[in-house]
């Protein structure tokens, strides 16, 4: 039997889960459970938590399976850290051309951010930074469904990073990057207690 299409639509249901914050960081993800509610059986399930594994989506752990990884305030520091690192080395290393669409302001918090730092991205000259960030848009997709609940404004912050983007003003933009981040980093340990929280 070919589970090709059935462990991309596992992997997929499964990604969108984790991503929405359907777990709580820990958490140990059974395939047997998974298969049941994915209407699937239990191999087209592993195939997926392997290729979530190599997204760094989930962990293994020896002996006890699949899980979310667990999250930390210092933890989230540093993919704070990362993010910020890895946007300002995109930004730094833009080609020249037209302008760029921020993406739909209509769309989640957690979406917008990932679509906005994703066009930045798809500016720079270095691929890599591109599968960087896209790899950190998925592990931070879940924090960044929590966000607006600790902080406010959180649409308007990203309706300013979408001008400046738009505007193609790097100086500006480097220093909203910066200051999104150091937002974030200032209640890291509220969003964590809330990650902990049901999903």
């Amino acid at each position: 039997m070919n589970s090709g299409p059935t462990t991309e639509r596992v992997h997929d249901a499964l990604k969108r889960r984790i991503m929405e914050h359907g777990f709580r960081p820990g958490e140990r993800l059974d395939p047997a459970l998974l298969a049941d509610l994915l209407l699937s059986s239990t191999t087209p399930v592993r195939e997926a938590l392997n290729q979530l594994l190599g997204e760094g989506l989930v962990e293994a752990r020896a002996g006890g399976g699949f899980h979310i990884p667990l999250l930390d305030e210092p933890g989230l520091h540093d993919l704070y850290d990362w993010s910020e690192a890895l946007l300002l080395l995109a930004v730094r290393n833009w080609y020249e051309a037209g302008e760029l669409a921020a993406g739909p302001r209509d769309a989640k918090p957690a979406d917008r951010s990932a679509a906005l730092f994703l066009a930045i991205a798809e500016r720079s000259v270095n691929r890599e930074h591109r599968r960087a960030i896209g790899q950190l848009n998925g592990r931070m997709h879940a924090v960044r469904c929590i966000e607006p609940h600790i902080l406010g404004g959180v649409s308007e912050e990203l309706d300013a990073l979408g001008a400046l983007l738009e505007s193609t003003n790097r100086g500006a933009l480097r220093k909203a990057i910066g200051a999104y981040h150091r937002r974030r980093r200032q209640v890291a340990a509220a969003i964590v207690r809330a990650a902990y929280r049901d999903p």
